[in-house]
């Protein structure tokens, strides 16, 4: 017990750090003590007073997520005194919130919700014009919505988006009753250089913040005259059984693909062969570059990836200057689209036009990018709507299925056909370790078909690797979370090293913690990491899987044969490539 301070909580003794604060320490004892502002090592500002705490000796209530223990400290969390405060609190809060519960996203995790049923809140405030808000501010894009009628003015999301990007898009507007979150000047959120990495959303405690809902859209195309498909991308399979009950990283890949069938789509393809087809292109693209550097011409070095509309939409406006570095290959998701479309249609016997393209992504970017003008091909859109894993999963309890009752399935597909390189894409590192694990078989004299490249892998926020290949050295680094964008570019002006490729993730830990996953509460989040418990399911399925470098995908090597001819063809560069440019924010 050296060093440790005894603390008793609701009668509770525990011997801990000195260092601690209350809310720390009854963890540590088992009790709960609520709270809503607080989002640990991101948010810490006292400012909800949910968590407050009666201290013996003490006259005021203290706030348990901020001050520290004490030896010999006397706490109570459940006294009349500490029960009619927060009660107090929960009923204020209550009063300026908008309840649309059954309608809302967040209805099954919101934590507002749990502490008013755990403290039975009456909200006769809500009806009272004198705490109810005098405005209510919508602020909306393709991707997000943001709707102060359900913000609770925690400040987390605030927090957050300084904390993962660095940018500090969000802040409080106005003051009083007309305080809200938002961009400054009431911007809208489209113009105000928010990249749409989704982390406000993951962090907001209720439904104040969501991605822009699109399931009744899906309803609507469904219930049309088109062919629908549905593409699901690889980071979705690892999260989306959280939703039903699932522990966190369960592959419910199987499940995933009946439900779709039972939701209607008339076929389901992977964006996982895509991920193995985007390496073709971008692997030779790289190759093409390294060619060039190496003969002494001219050519931008080192490579940037393209697969991350949040790296995207920074580029375009944070980082112009690098955009002749950005491969020209579209996503992904774009790329199976555009397949789709201009491939697979002809396989089918029905006219592109006739085709109706629904992406599942774990990302609320993918909205924006399916949007954006060059994503089209001779006037027919790459996706015609993103739904979100959050998405999906309410879409799939609408329609009254029982996920946990489905059998798995498997799809015939040949879209639908993919390696473990290209499952891997989901996680930070993997696109770089797929890239590697090609151009290595490609570029080397004797193929010694390297396949486990572990350098890449990890949550480290940069990680660098040199690979030999051809007796030639080459570095290579991998970045993920925007807030750690301009320390790579700092490595790279240095100069010390003259990187050949560079993967760039908007989100930290890449696609499974992508803005349109599964949100984790606050309480959950302190406890688990959510990008290496959801990566585990990606990297044991590319471990278990048969084929696992892209250039082995028998679908692919017959896609190129039949239709595109050889990667960077004429044709690939129509409908698998795109251009990107500088963008102007307010």
């Amino acid at each position: 017990m050296k060093d440790k301070i005894k603390v008793t909580i609701d009668k509770k003794e525990v011997y801990v750090d000195k260092d601690l604060t209350i809310l720390e320490a009854a963890e540590i004892a088992g009790v709960n003590i609520p709270r809503l502002c607080f989002l640990k090592d991101i948010s810490e500002t006292s400012s909800c007073r949910i968590c407050s705490v009666e201290v013996e000796g003490m006259h005021n209530l203290k706030n348990a997520c901020s001050f520290k223990v004490f030896d010999g400290m006397k706490v109570s969390t459940n006294s009349k005194r500490v029960i009619q405060q927060i009660n107090v609190n929960l009923e204020l809060i209550a009063g300026n919130h908008q309840f649309d519960c059954w309608a809302c996203l967040r209805e099954k995790n919101c934590e507002l919700l749990d502490l008013l049923r755990r403290f039975n809140i009456d909200n006769h405030y809500n009806i009272d014009k004198e705490i109810k808000k005098r405005e209510w501010v919508i602020n909306a894009s393709d991707s997000i919505v943001f709707d102060s009628s359900k913000c609770v003015l925690c400040g987390r999301c605030v927090d957050a988006c300084e904390y993962y990007t660095g940018l500090g898009i969000l802040n409080f507007n106005e003051r009083g009753f007309f305080t809200h979150v938002g961009p400054a000047n009431k911007e809208n959120i489209e113009n105000s250089g928010c990249i749409y990495c989704g982390k406000c959303i993951q962090s907001c405690p209720t439904g104040a913040i969501s991605e822009k809902n699109n399931v009744n859209d899906a309803f609507n195309l469904l219930d049309g005259d088109y062919y629908t498909v549905a593409q699901v991308a690889p980071a979705v399979r690892a999260a989306l059984g959280e939703e039903f009950g699932y522990p966190m990283g369960t592959n419910v890949e199987g499940k995933m693909y009946h439900a779709l069938k039972q939701l209607g789509f008339d076929d389901v393809v992977d964006v996982t062969f895509a991920a193995d087809l985007t390496i073709m292109e971008e692997g030779t693209e790289l190759i093409e570059r390294l060619n060039k550097y190496l003969a002494g011409d001219k050519t931008a070095l080192p490579l940037f990836t393209s697969c991350s509309p949040g790296w995207i939409r920074y580029v375009e406006r944070y980082a112009p200057e690098y955009l002749n570095n950005i491969s020209s290959c579209k996503s992904p998701q774009q790329m199976n689209g555009a397949i789709v479309k201009n491939y697979y249609a002809d396989k089918l016997g029905i006219p592109k036009d006739q085709i109706k393209v629904v992406s599942i992504m774990p990302c609320i970017a993918k909205k924006y990018e399916a949007n954006r003008p060059e994503m089209e091909v001779d006037g027919i859109r790459d996706v015609d709507l993103v739904l979100t894993t959050r998405e999906l999963a309410n879409y799939i309890q609408r329609h009254q299925i029982d996920f946990r009752l489905l059998n798995p399935i498997k799809l015939d597909s040949p879209l639908a056909t993919y390696t473990g390189a290209g499952v891997i894409f989901g996680a930070s590192g993997g696109v770089m370790e797929a890239a590697l694990r090609t151009v290595k078989a490609l570029l080397e004299k004797e193929d010694k078909h390297t396949v486990d490249i572990t350098e890449p892998r990890g949550v480290e926020d940069i990680k660098e690797a040199s690979i030999v290949i051809n007796g030639i050295e080459l570095h290579f680094a991998v970045v993920h979370g925007a807030k750690h964008f301009k320390e790579m570019f700092r490595r790279i002006n240095e100069g010390k090293k003259q990187y050949a490729f560079v993967e760039f993730m908007g989100c930290t830990g890449g696609c499974v913690n992508g803005g349109g996953q599964p949100i984790v509460k606050a309480k959950d989040f302190e406890k688990i990491d959510v990008r290496k418990e959801r990566a585990k399911a990606l990297y044991q399925i590319d471990k278990d899987i048969k084929v696992r470098r892209s250039h082995e995908n028998q679908s692919v090597i017959k896609l190129y044969k039949e239709f595109l001819g050889q990667p960077g063809s004429e044709l690939a560069h129509k409908l698998l490539h795109t251009t990107y440019s500088k963008k102007d924010i307010y």
